[in-house]
């Protein structure tokens, strides 16, 4: 079987498609996601791209269901306290990923997509602030796309609060990508530990949130469907918004 017909979402992503495939997509729902992350310390449980593997599998799954194009997730962020921890590749500053942002938007429009969804699974303040900012410079010019800009952490109502590899993104990912959580690589809870877990000699180096050795992947659904049916209503009020003024 090939990696095309092995993949559900290869409808969506914009990588695979052909020009004529490209042009039907937006010609039906003309909306392109931008799912973003960094290459960030998860703990030994969790893959270091774990904030764009989170962005990416909310993005497709919200384009599968409501239409539209995602794009290849963006692995270089910006901000957040783990820059020093190992196999992390943070920007000091936005500069660079700002400025691939921006073009990448310019080109979407060029396409013909309305609606532009920058999507991050990196919600460190940095982050948030350069999306936020992008989204208004943009909608201030006068384009005639729109841009939206969220974090995972901005969902609301979900039964978990956002934390850095802790429960919600185990969760949150364990849903997403499943053989990519590994709780076996983290030694059982014990009756006393550290408590700064900056520390590297804590049992969960580097987690700031919920314990994530409480992982139950049977509450994993109830993460990853209310977020998916938050992004898509979240991208139909912007469509609504482009119809009324266009």
């Amino acid at each position: 079987m090939s990696q095309w017909s092995d993949d559900p979402f290869h409808a969506v992503r914009i990588e695979y498609l052909l020009p004529h495939e490209i042009r039907a997509v937006v010609s039906a729902v003309p909306v392109a996601y931008v799912p973003l992350g960094t290459y960030e310390w998860h703990c030994e449980h969790l893959p270091i791209g774990l904030d764009s593997l989170t962005a990416q599998g909310l993005c497709l799954r919200a384009a599968s269901a409501g239409g539209g194009l995602v794009l290849p997730p963006l692995y270089y962020g910006t901000g957040g306290g783990h820059g020093a921890y190992p196999f992390t590749v943070m920007m000091e500053t936005d500069v660079e990923i700002a400025g691939l942002l921006r073009k990448t938007l310019s080109r979407l429009g060029d396409f013909g997509c309305k609606v532009a969804v920058l999507f991050s699974g990196h919600f460190a303040p940095g982050q948030i602030e350069m999306i936020r900012r992008l989204a208004d410079d943009w909608n201030s010019s006068g384009s005639g796309m729109t841009v939206i800009a969220f974090a995972v952490s901005e969902i609301v109502d979900l039964p978990l609060a956002p934390d850095h590899a802790g429960l919600f993104e185990t969760t949150l990912l364990g849903e997403l990508w499943p053989e990519r959580v590994d709780l076996s690589r983290l030694p059982a809870v014990g009756a006393s530990e550290p408590t700064d877990r900056h520390d590297p000699s804590h049992p969960i180096w580097g987690v700031m949130g919920a314990d994530p050795r409480a992982y139950d992947a049977a509450t994993a659904p109830g993460l990853v469907g209310p977020s998916v049916d938050w992004l898509v209503a979240n991208v139909n009020e912007a469509l609504r918004r482009q119809d009324t003024t266009s």
